[in-house]
């Protein structure tokens, strides 16, 4: 465990917002790499619920800073990719991944160790591309086109982003399978 200890590990989350399933597995990882440092597009936590990141700075993203982004931050959909690969992890042994949207897409170098934990792939970029339009009203007219553009966009840079990791974990079988039709 002491050679763990040495390593400078760099902890990548979406968003944090509130305690839910991810922000779950968030806090194991942070327990078993306590010299973490995290990284999180954006960290909006009330103070009462930032017990579980054990009070940790968060190195956040521009999109902390843009218009709504505490109200409307999933909104910024389309310029996730392009935050999360602005972090520079260059000096860290061993980036972890918690993703179930974009975390998985930072940049890592040839000498680092990435392990993505995927809660999922991108749910309403891959399998319920479908559902999700129609439930959101994006399933006719322009904006449909738009939507659906954009989502194919992301598919495009998800899968290609997958060859940046080394290793992918689940918590499912389920979740594993979706894994590896999506990503191999």
């Amino acid at each position: 465990m002491s050679m763990l200890n040495n390593l400078r590990v760099a902890v990548v989350h979406e968003w944090l917002v509130d305690y839910s399933g991810s922000e779950r597995v968030l806090e194991q990882i942070l327990l078993l790499f306590p010299q973490a440092d995290l990284f999180a597009l954006v960290d909006f936590l009330p103070p009462q619920l930032r017990g579980f990141i054990q009070n940790k700075p968060v190195r956040t993203s521009f999109i902390q800073k843009l218009p709504l982004a505490r109200t409307k931050y999933r909104q910024y959909l389309p310029l996730m990719p392009i935050a999360v690969e602005q972090f520079d992890l260059s000096s860290y042994d061993l980036i972890i991944s918690s993703s179930h949207a974009v975390a998985k897409g930072v940049l890592t170098g040839p000498d680092q160790l990435h392990i993505s934990y995927v809660h999922s792939p991108i749910r309403y970029a891959w399998d319920l591309q479908h559902q999700y339009l129609k439930e959101s009203g994006l399933d006719r007219g322009l904006k449909s086109w738009l939507a659906r553009w954009f989502l194919h966009q992301i598919r495009i840079w998800d899968a290609r982003t997958a060859n940046g990791v080394d290793a992918f974990t689940a918590n499912s079988e389920f979740i594993a399978r979706r894994i590896h039709k999506v990503y191999r």
